[in-house]
């Protein structure tokens, strides 16, 4: 398991063989504490990219980019819409 979204599978298989009575409580815990610290490493990758500004990409959440239409460019507000929301007078 190397992703997030395989961790979730796992972790949900685990709940329904629980669920079903085919594991044994004591190994759901056990996946579950080990997901736990998984989830962790991933925490602290993330909090190590905001403090530093790096691009850290481990491959355990998968990158999608944000949806974008097709020929329609980003919004960027005018300085003045910008100075108006900040409650300024414009220039």
């Amino acid at each position: 398991m190397s992703t997030i979204t395989e961790l979730r599978s796992v972790l949900f298989e685990t709940l329904q063989s629980v669920k079903a009575g085919n594991m044994e409580i004591d190994r759901a815990k056990a996946i579950s504490e080990l997901s736990q610290t998984i989830i962790n490493t991933a925490k602290a990758e993330i909090d190590y990219a905001k403090a530093t500004g790096a691009n850290v990409c481990s491959g355990f959440i998968e990158h999608q980019p944000a949806p974008r239409l097709v020929g329609q460019a980003p919004t960027v507000p005018s300085l003045a819409s910008q100075m108006e929301a900040a409650g300024r007078k414009s220039a």
